[in-house]
């Protein structure tokens, strides 16, 4: 069974809030707990040792009486919510606040020992079984001559600080909610921000690495994720627009095959059993011939967009005059020429102009348009051979008048096999490949050839060339 990451953030999510629970629960009550106990003992610490120093110094150095002391400490206590006591060493009760003042009655704090707290100024219990529940109680020594002539003892009910504890818990409590529903709002977060796009690509990946190119799917995102999805996707159509290229290129192909071997097939048959007589085997044999020519162009050609395709590593740059080039490449076209009535006007920058580039590359390229000009050009019509210059640029352009490529076709002669609509019926020899050898080969001089056309009006086919260094006047 796969194994995915979001139960994997799910678990931690709730390892989170458990072990958030535990400490929380365990740990912080009882810190907090400290440390009020702590904080108020510090308090009345202060307090004790205020009162040891002024009033119950007062008292006892006979400076006032017992029941001023009380009214003050009565005040003190009631502001302190506390009870105030002062207490002799032997634990005789001398003043407190929470009884009248009765100096006939003697009340005594049994196993009273200053020294029960140890080290420290303060004690958490019932004060030596004088309370019914836990209190906190600070002593403060009072002395006079150098000696302890009693206690100032303050208590605290630990009710009263467990309840400010409890509020700052709830507090806690609270803000632990708060932040484990943070973390859920941010889980949820990355669950569409994350997860699910992440989700997406994994199975798009899937859908491409079983052989799916054509699934298509969407990230709408603009960060590395929606990247990542875009480059995917772009990817894949890439893949898929090969495969479909390859199996297109397979398809033509093989009908470029099939239908002039048929037809040898056919009249080689025909032939052989009679049906066609020996005195129009000539005739025929031709035909034959003319088929065989066929595929031979159409191997070649296959042969050219194979070693074109090694980005100009067949490349055999040199500095030739490209005017007599084109000269020569027309004058090959003179037999179809005079057949349609149709003139090569050539305009030529020059007695000779030199370019760098493989002639005999550059030379197909010329053969290439001069064959489609020818090819789809009215009889008694004429096409226009120009070269300019324009910076370290030649220009050579190829202009015919006559039918024309549509506008949606434009983008797409290029293609391997491609024959436009308006071309099929004129073209039936065709291999669809001319085009795609004039790009690739120009392409691989590092050069751009572009088209201008208008149906019915005619196609115009501009490309450049580098020109060479070379002095016209050295030949």
């Amino acid at each position: 069974m796969k194994k995915t990451l979001y139960p994997k953030f799910i678990l931690a999510y709730f390892i989170f809030g458990m072990f958030s629970f535990i400490i929380v629960t365990t740990f912080v009550p009882n810190m907090t707990r400290e440390h009020l106990v702590r904080s108020k003992a510090e308090t009345l610490y202060r307090e004790a040792s205020l009162i040891s120093s002024t009033y119950a110094s007062s008292l006892y150095a006979s400076e006032t009486d017992l029941e001023t002391v009380k009214t003050h400490l009565d005040l003190l206590a009631l502001h302190l919510d506390s009870t105030i006591r002062i207490i002799n060493p032997s634990g005789r009760l001398v003043l407190d606040t929470d009884a009248p003042l009765d100096v006939d009655k003697e009340v005594m704090v049994e196993d009273f020992d200053p020294t029960a707290a140890g080290s420290s100024y303060y004690m958490v219990n019932d004060f030596f079984g004088n309370f019914g529940s836990d209190m906190l109680s600070v002593f403060f020594p009072i002395t006079a001559d150098y000696l302890v002539k009693g206690y100032v003892v303050i208590h605290c009910d630990m009710a009263t600080i467990q309840q400010s504890c409890n509020s700052l818990l709830n507090i806690s409590y609270i803000t632990l909610a708060v932040l484990l529903l943070l973390s859920l709002i941010i889980l949820i977060f990355f669950t569409e921000i994350v997860y699910v796009p992440l989700r997406k690509i994994t199975y798009a990946t899937e859908q491409y690495a079983n052989g799916n190119m054509h699934y298509e799917f969407q990230v709408d995102s603009d960060d590395e994720i929606g990247y990542l999805a875009a480059c995917l996707s772009y990817m894949a159509s890439q893949i898929a627009g090969a495969e479909d290229d390859q199996k297109k290129f397979v398809a033509n192909v093989s009908h470029d095959f099939r239908s002039p071997l048929t037809s040898i097939r056919g009249y080689l048959e025909a032939m052989l059993d009679g049906t066609i007589p020996p005195e129009m085997h000539e005739k025929y044999l031709n035909i034959v011939l003319n088929e065989t020519e066929r595929l031979t162009k159409l191997t070649n050609s296959l042969l050219s967009l194979n070693n074109l395709n090694t980005k100009g590593m067949l490349l055999d740059p040199t500095d030739f005059d490209i005017n007599g080039i084109i000269r020569s490449t027309a004058a090959a076209f003179e037999g179809t020429c005079r057949a349609k009535t149709i003139a090569i006007e050539m305009i030529l920058t020059g007695d000779k102009m030199y370019v760098h580039a493989d002639m005999e590359k550059i030379q197909q390229v010329l053969y290439n348009l001069l064959d489609n000009a020818i090819k789809f050009s009215h009889h008694d019509s004429v096409i226009k051979v120009e070269t300019s210059v324009k910076k370290s640029k030649l220009f050579v352009s190829v202009k015919d008048t006559g039918i024309g490529i549509p506008k949606e076709d434009l983008k797409l002669i290029w293609d391997r096999f491609y024959k436009s609509d308006l071309s099929r019926g004129r073209d039936k020899k065709g291999t669809g490949l001319g085009l795609s050898i004039v790009k690739e080969i120009i392409n691989c001089h590092g050069e751009h050839i572009n088209v201008i056309s208008t149906v019915g009006v005619g196609s115009e086919f501009i490309l450049s060339l580098p020109m060479s260094d070379r002095d016209d006047e050295e030949d």
